[in-house]
This record gives structure tokens, sequence and C-alpha cells, in this order.
């Protein structure tokens, strides 16, 4: 996914975009993450072609818009957002890595994953959320997902307690279950969220890839974004 641009805060790929409603519209507590809108068309994560891909997103990134103005609309609240002029180029997958996993310094992939998340791509820097989706060359296993922005980061509040298993840290928790992780740790800036969604199966792992790439992910990128170090216990460590 790619930032929309324009001040939009929203994200969009050829397959899937989704656009936050302003807060002055719909109001927030302290513990509900805004109101989005979501679409999809087709496949979630098939790679077309550049030229093909660069279309689907724009058409999508035009409904979204539609839709969420007409949201907006149905909630009594003026004002609507724009189209972006221009958005930015599609990602594109790249070889991995291995000492820095999806881009990120100090994030090593477990030399047994190397060859089944051979390639990555990665959208969001600088926007409310960073994502980056590894695979082979077709269909991505693994999505890996740090949401900075702290209204944002409560969508995922629920899912710190409720995906499974208890996650400990230095300065945050979660909950893991066999496909994914949710940690939500207290930063300087606000709530930070870190998510490891395991989509499809590997040669060396039917499950348990969240597992094994939570606690590496999460010190890497919090020292990225600036709130290490972080410290993530899984259960029965």
């Amino acid at each position: 996914m790619a930032l929309l641009g324009d001040g939009l805060p929203g994200l969009a790929s050829s397959s899937r975009a989704w656009l936050a409603l302003p807060q002055s519209c719909t109001g927030r507590d302290e513990f509900t993450g805004p109101t989005v809108v979501d679409i999809a068309m087709g496949p979630t994560g098939l790679d077309l072609g550049s030229d093909y891909e660069r279309e689907d997103r724009a058409a999508l990134t035009r409904a979204l818009v539609e839709v969420t103005n007409g949201v907006i609309r149905d909630f009594g609240c003026s004002g609507t957002y724009r189209t972006p002029r221009t958005l930015p180029a599609p990602m594109e997958r790249k070889q991995t890595d291995a000492a820095a996993f999806c881009g990120v310094k100090g994030f090593t992939l477990p030399e047994a994953h190397r060859k089944d998340l051979a390639r990555a791509r990665v959208g969001g820097d600088g926007g409310p959320a960073r994502v980056c989706e590894a695979g082979g060359s077709y269909n991505p296993a693994v999505r890996l997902t740090t949401v900075t922005d702290a209204a944002l980061s409560e969508v995922f509040s629920s899912g710190t307690l409720r995906t499974g298993l208890p996650v400990k840290g230095s300065k945050g928790s979660g909950s893991i279950d066999g496909t994914r992780a949710v940690y939500r740790a207290s930063c300087q800036t606000g709530p930070v969220v870190f998510v490891v969604e395991q989509l499809d199966h590997t040669e060396h792992s039917a499950a348990g890839l969240a597992r094994e790439l939570l606690p590496g992910y999460v010190a890497a990128e919090a020292e990225r974004v600036g709130c290490g170090p972080e410290k993530v216990t899984l259960p029965g460590s």
C-alpha cells in the first residue's frame, strides 16, 4: 500500500484501500479508533504488472474518496475529501535483505525462512502506517505493519487483548495466536502498534511465522521509530 497523498489519512494498493473519516465529524473517545472506510477489489495481494497496478489503484482510490464523502454526508457533516491529483508509484517487490528484513536495520530474518520470504515490498513510509509484505514470486506469505498514528493505533486495541495468548513487553503488551500477533507499545509520541500476520503457509511453516518474527520485528521497529529499546516476551518463553 502507498500513501494517498494530499493530506488524506489513508493508504491504497491495486486491490485494497482505506481512508479514515475526520474525527471532527465522527468523534472519538479514548479507547476507540477513528471510523475507517475500507474497500477491496479482486484477490488481495495479487501482484500484477505495474501498468495494471497503477490503473487499478487510481480507480480504487477514486471510488474510495467518493464512498467516504458519501459517508460523511450521511453522518450529517460538512466538508469533503478531494481525490488526489497524483498517486505515488506502485510499490515494487525487491530481493530481501536478510540482515535488514523489510528495510529495517537490525531486523534479521531467520535463515530457515529466507527462501520462502525472498522478496518483499514496503509502503507507507512517513505516513500513519508502514506495511511490509514478503513472500515468494506471487502472493505474500507474511505482512508486518507498524501503526504510528495514535488515533489509528486504537483500531487494534481489542486485538491486543483478544487475539490469543498474552504477550508481555518492556513498555507494552499484546497477544498472539497461530497466525497473528498484535503488540501495543507506549512511546514518547503515544501508542504504537506492531502487527505480524501470516497470510499463507510456506515450505517451512504452515503456521507460526508470527511467533518467530514478532520479537525481532518489535525490537528493530521500535528503534527505527524512536521508542526503543523494546523487548517482547512470548508465552511459554
